[in-house]
């Protein structure tokens, strides 16, 4: 009970400072994992889980993949469809080769076992991939790229180490190797393809005709996804891998049944079983591992990063849309994660028990090249970003929904003090006096796909209409977050009653419990202006309210360091000397406030792809 507290414990600990502290979170879980393992003694996970510990991984990682797999979208292809399809074949050979010729040259491994480890360190994943491109912020040309590449180089890494064990086992005849690895992977393909094929059209079915009841949907699709792997795993050793991700992609890219609950459940579950394999197996580790640290170990992966990745990205890459500075990017992005590590631990005992000589060094190799990888990728990544200049900005930006006059009052004080916005309406008035004020906007419903958010993410709800807003909010809390979706307060006297729009049903309350859409027009179309206002020591904002008569009402806060933060109703907000703020008062003195903006938009391109 202790160790799986504190196993809990420190992957979600790991996760929420990742998260606080603005790192990678696989960075923290690898330090987590070593502190816990190999430094304190804390956690032992082969006696924590004894004979199970290799079912939990290899379940866990098939959850991963299917997840991934439901995430990627065909038509992301269309542009990087061919650097994609050349990563996991023509760049799966340069790795596999170049890593099997620097592990017999530098690392003193056999040959066959040299060919091994290059086959496990081929896999890249998207337990790794995918926090790094959640914290670097990259143009959907290159985030298509890696997300494809780290979700199918695993199964193909998977099945490709496999075929090199079975080899090693079997046979020591070149031309009987070679039909063995022909045949296996023929075999894996078809078991993995058929059965995820399958598991995706029977639950599309059993969906469709509501076979299932909504409460069931989520385990039932967890326990499908489960007994797919399993039984192509029996079919063909490894080949579930290959399943689970076929399976998800189907799923992803139908129309004819809404999966957005059963991917929700999967992401919540992603989060945690990343956690929680990162530290198992990095706890697995013992002190007398860091033996295989020698100088050799240390030019492998030197060469390995700045080789072997780069010749393969560039190989892969040539000829296609890509920018160079995106192909820099991502051939300077591959590090290792949870397949590899569960592959060499898997093998490594395999050829231990079979006598194969130096077979206990393939999981202190494995996890030398996973540690340095996820660290040095990680630490790069955020401002490799910014040097290529092809990192998009922090979404710290609003999308506003309504452009009428209040909307588009605040948006000229927001964009003139430096945020990024995009207001969106379906009233052509309203869009139309929203360009001739300058500020970005979109003519659509704010329920489309097709808004792009670039530098954006946070929601104000300004429409006059309450559901809407509430609507928009349970929309867009999924995209964002819970805490950065606010709406205006419903038009009634106690805001604060759950039976006007219970909690989990709504958004931030903005600016203060009168503000309605109505009261707040109302003034916009008397005397009402949006006041912009630098406080000081001498101006503080007591004067400021005094000088309008009491009469006005704090919008957003803009602190020192520039982020703007919108005053609500279930948080304090500091107005302080220093900050500047955004309220809306009573004109006073033929006071207006700006009918256009005062600064020049941020250029489109900003937010695309080099390309």
């Amino acid at each position: 009970m202790a160790g799986v507290t504190l196993l809990l414990f420190l992957g979600v600990l790991a996760q929420w400072l990742a998260w606080r502290l603005q790192l990678p979170s696989i960075m923290l879980l690898l330090v987590f994992g070593l502190l816990a393992g190999p430094v304190t003694g804390l956690m032992d996970p082969d006696a924590l889980f004894g004979d199970m510990l290799p079912v939990f991984v290899s379940l866990g990682v098939a959850v991963i993949l299917f997840e991934g797999g439901i995430n990627l979208r065909l038509e992301e292809l269309k542009y990087t469809g061919d650097v994609v399809r050349n990563l996991i074949t023509a760049g799966v050979l340069v790795t596999w080769v170049g890593g099997s010729i620097l592990a017999f040259m530098f690392l003193d491994l056999p040959l066959m076992l040299s060919v091994l480890l290059g086959a496990i360190i081929v896999v890249s994943g998207p337990t790794v991939i995918g926090p790094l491109l959640r914290h670097v912020r990259l143009p959907h040309n290159t985030d298509a790229t890696l997300e494809w590449e780290s979700i199918l180089i695993d199964p193909i890494g998977a099945l490709l180490a496999v075929l090199v064990f079975e080899v090693i086992v079997t046979t020591s005849s070149p031309a009987a190797g070679t039909t063995i690895f022909l045949l296996g992977m023929i075999r894996m393909i078809i078991a993995g393809a058929v059965l995820g094929l399958a598991g995706a059209y029977f639950l599309i079915r059993m969906i469709r005709r509501f076979w299932i009841p909504d409460f069931l949907q989520n385990p039932f699709s967890l326990a499908l996804v489960i007994t797919v792997f399993t039984l192509s795993n029996y079919i063909a050793e490894e080949s579930g891998l290959l399943a689970v991700t076929v399976m998800g992609i189907v799923l992803g890219n139908q129309r004819s049944v809404a999966l957005r609950d059963i991917i929700e459940f999967k992401e919540d579950l992603r989060v945690l079983i990343i956690s929680l394999l990162f530290i198992i197996l990095t706890a697995r580790l013992r002190i007398s591992d860091l033996t295989v640290i020698d100088p050799g170990a240390v030019i492998f992966i030197v060469l390995l990063i700045v080789l072997v990745r780069p010749a393969a990205v560039m190989l892969s890459a040539m000829g296609s849309r890509l920018h160079l500075r995106e192909k820099l990017f991502i051939a300077f992005m591959a590090p290792r994660g949870i397949v590899a590590a569960a592959v060499s631990s898997i093998f490594a005992l395999r050829l231990s028990q079979s006598g194969y000589p130096m077979a206990d060094k393939l999981v202190p190799l494995t996890f030398f090249v996973i540690i340095v990888t996820v660290f040095f990728y990680s630490a790069l990544a955020a401002p490799m970003a910014r040097i290529l200049k092809i990192a998009e900005p922090r979404p710290s930006g609003f999308l506003i929904v309504g452009a009428h006059l209040l909307a588009r009052k605040i948006g000229i004080a927001l964009h003139d003090a430096g945020c990024r916005i995009l207001l969106v309406d379906n009233q052509r008035a309203n869009i139309k006096a929203a360009r001739m004020a300058g500020l970005p906007c979109r003519y659509t419903n704010v329920f489309t796909d097709s808004i792009r958010l670039c530098g954006i993410g946070r929601l104000l709800a300004l429409s006059p209409n309450d559901e809407l807003n509430a609507l928009a909010v349970l929309h867009y809390r999924k995209i964002f977050d819970h805490m950065e979706v606010f709406q205006l307060p419903p038009d009634v006297e106690e805001v604060h009653a759950e039976e006007v729009l219970p909690g989990h049903l709504r958004g931030r309350y903005l600016f203060d419990k009168r503000a309605s859409f109505s009261y707040l027009y109302g003034r916009m179309l008397g005397t009402g202006i949006v006041k912009t206002v630098k406080l000081t020591e001498n101006f503080k904002y007591e004067d400021f309210s005094r000088y309008y008569d009491n009469t006005d009402i704090p919008l957003f806060v803009i602190d020192s360091k520039g982020l703007v933060t919108p005053v609500t109703l279930d948080a304090s907000v500091s107005l302080s000397p220093g900050h500047t703020l955004i309220a809306l008062v009573a004109a006073k003195d033929n006071e207006q406030s700006p009918a256009t903006v005062s600064r020049p938009q941020q250029p489109d391109y900003e937010c695309k792809s080099p390309s």
